[in-house]
């Protein structure tokens, strides 16, 4: 019987970072499961590359259902199959979110995870290449770095948004989200810095880490509501190991809830209905599903903007409020960059540029439910895009706000024929009719584990399943609400509180005994 102290489910973005702090003390045994491959196509390397690997042997390629707000379409939902996870595929943006964003998750009864709270866990992470300041660090092991080539539209884009009044932002991750400028990016020497690279393949060697990949976990494993181990297939052989101290789930917003779910934890009826036996009624699993989504506006253009190599595409981005600055998060992002981004209907050949509208914080929420009591058949997802009049509107309010900025003179040298949505839609229900055609996520979804104190919660504030003993989720299916901007930065912060969290617990828990000895 294989025995360690920690399992760690998902070797992505929050559980190489687990895997990496867990085993700091030499004395603590962890095995790290992954269900992917080492991340070694060249595309994981190039930053130009990133959309090539949807798709492929490291992408999930997960869908949504038919989507009714959204013309029935279904919406592609690719998520990192490969050590690393998802940030080994992703757009290598690094984005915190609002501070708003964490002083709200506080608000909502979760303690310990105000701004002022998680900030020191951002700065842990992070080896700036702007220096230590208030809001950065240079100690952490994850690179985060400037663009090295911008194209010259992404940079005018950011002129064109200071002479409207946007602001200039040097830093979204600093005193301020607002503005418009260029995003920092996960890359070090000209090459993706994801989880795996930062945080895990330095410490392949340490005696006390066992890494698996390739490893299918089906289920998790109880005695009475004790979480004991964990059962997963590798290379066709059923395997189960088990746990001195705690089993961690860090598959991510879909993978998470389903391991949950097969397990015998979430809504008894869905369960029961799966002949799947119930360990604990937990309604909140596979709830509360939220994702960013966006909409383009893409013009031709009139000379060559090859994106360099280093590029990872979109590398200008604005943060605004469409009501004014107000003492709330930014409800818009925008990404920009040199190539024609446009839905199928609207792709042209040759040059362009484009800008994309992203709803940062959405109003509808969608939903995660089982297929089948069977680990191997694809999930259940409703991201129910576009339930809320608002997000409508605020996507459609971004579309106007980006036809401004490229209509500025800076672009007179670069515009040619608007491609996306077109020169003939300009009334408001036309431009409705073609966010619903075309609308896209930003392939963020997050809260199908919802940590909070209602009801509806997943996991406590310590991120501790609720009604079992010796079972934490850690990955972005916690967040309560989404956060503003890209998920990756949020979720290796996560990842990090988790490990302070977990092994205070674990010295609480000597104490104890050392006291009961004692007495």
């Amino acid at each position: 019987m294989t025995e360690y102290d920690y399992i760690v489910i998902g070797a992505g973005s929050a559980g190489c970072v687990l895997a990496n702090r867990l085993t700091e003390d030499g004395k603590t045994t962890v095995l790290l499961l992954e269900a992917g491959n080492p991340a070694n196509l060249p595309e994981h390397q190039a930053p130009l590359d990133w959309i090539k690997l949807w798709g492929t042997e490291v992408d999930w390629a997960y869908f949504t259902e038919e989507e009714p707000y959204i013309n029935n379409r279904k919406i592609y939902c690719p998520r990192g199959k490969a050590l690393g996870g998802t940030s080994s595929i992703n757009a290598m943006i690094y984005i915190r979110g609002s501070r708003h964003d964490y002083d709200h998750w506080q608000e909502l009864g979760n303690p310990g995870w105000s701004y002022q709270d998680v900030l020191p866990y951002f700065n842990k992470s992070e080896n700036q290449q702007h220096g230590a300041s208030e809001f950065h660090g240079v100690d952490g092991l994850l690179s985060v770095t400037d663009p090295i080539a911008p194209a010259v539209t992404s940079q005018q884009f950011v002129e064109a948004a200071v002479a409207l009044g946007y602001g200039r932002n040097p830093d979204f991750n600093g005193a301020q989200q607002e503005g418009a400028g260029l995003y920092q990016l996960t890359i070090k020497d000209g090459k993706r810095h994801s989880t795996a690279a930062a945080f895990l393949v330095p410490i392949l060697d340490r005696p006390n880490l066992t890494v698996t990949t390739g490893a299918s976990v089906t289920r998790l494993l109880f005695e009475g509501t004790r979480t004991v181990g964990v059962e997963y297939i590798y290379q066709g052989t059923i395997y189960q190991s088990f746990v001195k101290q705690e089993v961690i789930l860090s598959a991510g917003a879909i993978d998470s809830p389903k391991l949950l779910m097969l397990s015998g934890i979430g809504n008894a009826e869905h369960l029961q209905a799966l002949n799947i036996p119930v360990v604990v009624d937990l309604p909140g699993v596979g709830q509360n599903l939220q994702d960013h989504l966006q909409v383009a506006v893409a013009y031709q253009a009139t000379q060559d903007l090859q994106p360099a190599l280093s590029s990872n595409i979109a590398e200008a981005g604005l943060f605004l409020h469409t009501e004014g600055c107000l003492d709330v998060a930014p409800d818009l992002q925008f990404f920009s960059g040199p190539v024609l981004w446009a839905h199928p209907a609207y792709a042209r050949q040759g040059p362009g540029f484009a800008a994309t509208a992203c709803l940062t914080n959405p109003q509808s929420r969608g939903s995660f439910t089982l297929r089948s009591a069977s680990p191997k058949d694809p999930p259940i997802i409703r991201m129910n895009y576009l339930q809320s009049e608002s997000d409508l509107q605020k996507l459609l309010a971004g579309i106007k706000i980006i036809r401004q900025i490229f209509h500025s003179s800076v672009f007179d040298q670069f515009r040619g024929e608007e491609a996306a949505p077109g020169t003939d839609k300009k009334s408001d229900e036309a431009l409705q009719a073609y966010i619903r055609e075309t609308c896209d996520t930003v392939y963020h979804p997050v809260g199908t584990c919802k940590m909070g104190t209602d009801s509806n919660s997943v996991v406590d504030p310590e991120l501790r399943v609720y009604g079992v003993e010796g079972l934490r989720v850690v990955d972005a299916s916690i967040m309560p609400t989404i956060t503003t901007g890209n998920t990756n930065a949020p979720t290796i912060m996560i990842g990090e509180k988790a490990a302070d969290l977990i092994q205070a617990a674990r010295r609480t828990s000597q104490q104890e005994l050392e006291l009961a000895k004692l007495s």
